[in-house]
């Protein structure tokens, strides 16, 4: 769904960005574990390199796990401090269809055992409490999910013609 985003705003002339957890994971935020301290450290982390991004007129994707208010809430304020805009956006897909999805094996890992401290399963995941959009996954392909996404960034006037 980010990349779709992400491709159909680079295909517009817009620059954009997409700061993927799993790649921010392995250089950004190398060395950082699953404590609710390592992961508020990488959200902390992505939410700065979107905001510098916003400053300098790029768009940033992000598709990351953020599972606790308060990180989300800071970054949150990091960009209204710069008067960046923020968009929020909370795929809400149920904890079983991430399950059944499983693309990087991790449910069936923590099924068997070995893997601990899972969002939404054994690790806490507090909801928005009013994020920009909500979108329901299970209801929506890829590319109507991303339609969905780039409908709110044209709503909010963030996809003025580029120069």
């Amino acid at each position: 769904m980010a990349r779709l985003l992400a491709d159909r705003l680079k295909a517009e002339g817009h620059r954009v960005e997409v700061l993927d957890g799993d790649e921010i994971r392995r250089f950004l935020s190398a060395g950082l574990g699953f404590s609710r301290e390592d992961r508020n450290t990488n959200v902390q982390r992505i939410g700065l390199v979107s905001e510098a991004l916003a400053r300098n007129g790029v768009l940033s994707v992000v598709p990351v796990i953020a599972p606790y208010a308060d990180s989300r809430e800071a970054v949150r304020t990091r960009h209204d401090a710069s008067g960046t805009p923020y968009v929020e956006v909370h795929v809400a897909t149920p904890v079983e269809v991430c399950g059944e999805r499983d693309v990087k094996g991790l449910y069936a890992r923590q099924a068997a055992g070995p893997l601990t401290g899972l969002t939404g399963v054994d690790d806490p995941y507090e909801p928005p409490a009013d994020p920009s959009l909500v979108l329901t996954t299970q209801d929506q392909t890829p590319q109507e999910s991303a339609d969905t996404v780039y409908a709110v960034l044209a709503e909010r006037g963030l996809l003025k013609s580029p120069a």
